[in-house]
């Protein structure tokens, strides 16, 4: 019988241990064969970015739409744009258009001017001049704008005479409405009365998107009604504004085409005296379109850079102009382009060789 004492203990050994590589770990850049297969990061799941073919697919097919629709456009004889160069830039198409912007701006100008007065009327606390003043919104909102125009136009048939005196007494200057409006001025007044209704509740609508601790802090400060609208209310406000007065300033622009109804000298009454000469119908209707959308574009331009101007209290960083977004992505694709043919141009290391 063998005992614990017979067996001669057997000493441990030790289990010689690995050297250690003198091989620097990978440094970003070099080739994933090169790497150790004991390399953790080898394990790691690549990732690829997500595959958006429908979004090419939708892109594709409004292009091909776009494009059948530019073909058809200018390939269609019945435009005749030989006509339409010939006629573009003729005296009495730019005269017609200069009556068109000079009507815009004096009633965006006037409009603003008195719909602003009206906004502050609306929001005061003076019931007589809330009353009054929701009663003028009411009236030319609920009215047409050919309408008005029409009755502007036919006011001597109601006035013949106008006056200014004492009410219910003797009259010291008195004028006669034919002699006094005449189509052009008729236009003005009456688009101007018709934008004021519509620049009144754009201007009260951006007043009362002014957060109340606003105004409740200048009051702290100590400043007076009038010094906190125009200095601390406005400036807000107009964030607001600017977007919807841009859309109003463009109607405005194709609103006037229609005072060419009290033969107003304007871009299409210009137009129609044309063809009405030539029966050359559809290629003058184009040129009145095409100078349309150019002044249009320059008021869409112009509009972005008002809003971004006034965006500089509300954003940390301002929106891109549509020259920075371009040359962002000239940049994008040149450092892509980059990263190809570097790519390509590396040494080939490893299993490669």
């Amino acid at each position: 019988m063998v005992t614990p004492s017979d067996v001669t203990p057997i000493p441990a050994t030790k289990t010689p241990k690995t050297p250690k590589s003198t091989k620097s770990p990978e440094t970003p850049g070099t080739s994933a064969d090169s790497a150790s297969p004991a390399d953790p990061r080898s394990d790691l799941p690549r990732i690829v970015p997500r595959r958006h073919a429908g979004r090419w697919l939708t892109a594709a097919v409004a292009l091909l739409l776009f494009a059948m629709v530019l073909n058809s456009v200018a390939r269609n004889e019945a435009f005749q744009w030989a006509v339409v160069g010939r006629y573009f830039t003729t005296t009495a198409v730019l005269d017609g258009l200069l009556l068109s912007l000079w009507l815009t701006a004096v009633v965006m100008a006037l409009g603003f001017l008195l719909g602003t007065l009206l906004a502050v009327m609306r929001l005061s606390a003076n019931p007589v001049l809330r009353t009054l003043s929701w009663g003028y919104v009411w009236i030319f909102r609920s009215t047409p704008l050919l309408v008005q125009l029409l009755f502007w136009f036919n006011i001597g048939a109601l006035y013949p005479t106008l006056g200014l005196g004492i009410p219910f007494g003797p009259q010291f200057l008195t004028v006669k409405t034919v002699n006094l409006l005449g189509p052009t001025l008729t236009a003005v007044l009456g688009l101007t009365l018709h934008e004021t209704a519509y620049a009144a509740e754009v201007v009260r609508g951006g007043i009362l998107s002014v957060d109340s601790g606003q105004t409740e802090a200048a009051q702290a400060l100590g400043l007076s009604r009038r010094r906190t609208l125009r200095r601390v209310v406005v400036p807000q406000a107009m964030r607001s504004i600017v977007p919807t007065a841009g859309n109003m300033l463009i109607g405005t622009l194709k609103g006037t085409s229609i005072v060419s109804v009290l033969a107003v000298h304007d871009l299409l009454y210009s137009v129609q005296l044309i063809y009405n000469q030539t029966y050359q119908v559809i290629p003058l209707l184009m040129v009145a379109t095409l100078w349309y959308i150019a002044v249009t574009t320059v008021l869409s331009a112009g509009q972005f850079y008002v809003e971004r101007h006034y965006a500089r209290g509300d954003s940390r960083a301002l929106p891109p102009t549509p020259l920075q977004r371009l040359r962002g992505q000239l940049t994008s694709i040149r450092h892509r382009l980059s990263a190809l043919t570097a790519a390509d141009a590396r040494p080939a290391t490893g299993g490669d060789r």
